[in-house]
């Protein structure tokens, strides 16, 4: 990994994006066919998240992937209130338990893995690695591979289906250019590994029997609104001269 990192550490990136997709659709999959929900993916995840802090503790990396406090004061970021709000959105139509004690367990502590390995492969890996010739293109790289990858939910064994599938894609872009602009204002990216996290750990205990197509519709506008009107706001406040 270290020659390849060197090398070049947008392949480097790409490398860990195609690994990360394969690897975690493949246990998805495998899992469905054993009939435990993330069964599988539970030890591709850790192993991913193992070897991924390895290295970065081994290079002494972390500070360069934001593994440090944030360097912007909370008032500068409205005090992470529309994380707050995209939080909740999991919940809005009631609380419920989808999975069996143990599935859940699994499944809560896959998504953490989930939104660490995103967050350090997109905002981390690939953003900086972009960041040195062209800021602009980075910011809309990260966010755009990390929401149209979202695609890969409808044949790696999740169940997803069409509309809702498009519908995450949309805000999810919405997220990827929220996440990025807090990483790049922050220096940090720990709010966004927890943020990502927890939302996608909180869908454990979404009430899908009460979501319908209409409170799917509006709960992806809401989330688009919220983080990318939220994403706006940071790219606004940034100085220009930074974007150059």
């Amino acid at each position: 990994m270290v020659k390849l990192y060197k090398k070049s550490e947008i392949l480097f990136a790409v490398v860990w994006i195609a690994a990360y997709c394969v690897l975690m659709s493949v246990g998805d999959m495998i899992s469905e066919k054993i009939g435990t929900e993330k069964s599988v993916t539970i030890a591709i995840a850790l192993a991913l998240s193992a070897l991924l802090v390895f290295f970065l503790w081994k290079n002494g990396l972390f500070k360069k992937y934001g593994f440090c406090r944030s360097k912007t004061a909370p008032r500068s970021m409205l005090y992470y209130f529309p994380i707050a709000l995209m939080l909740s959105a999991n919940l809005w139509c009631g609380v419920a338990l989808n999975f069996g004690a143990i599935e859940t367990v699994i499944y809560i502590f896959t998504m953490l893995c989930v939104g660490f390995l995103e967050e350090v492969i997109f905002r981390g890996l690939l953003f900086e690695a972009m960041r040195k010739s062209n800021l602009k293109a980075a910011i809309i790289v990260s966010a755009l591979t990390f929401g149209i990858g979202h695609i890969i939910n409808l044949v790696n064994g999740s169940g997803a289906e069409l509309v809702p599938n498009l519908l995450q894609i949309v805000y999810a872009t919405a997220a990827g250019f929220m996440f990025v602009l807090i990483f790049y204002k922050t220096k940090s990216i720990i709010v966004c590994i927890g943020a990502h996290g927890m939302f996608n750990a909180l869908s454990a205990f979404s009430n899908e029997a009460a979501l319908t197509m209409q409170n799917r519709i509006i709960t992806a506008v809401f989330l688009t609104l919220v983080t990318g009107g939220y994403a706006i706001y940071l790219a606004v406040t940034l100085k220009k001269a930074e974007y150059s």
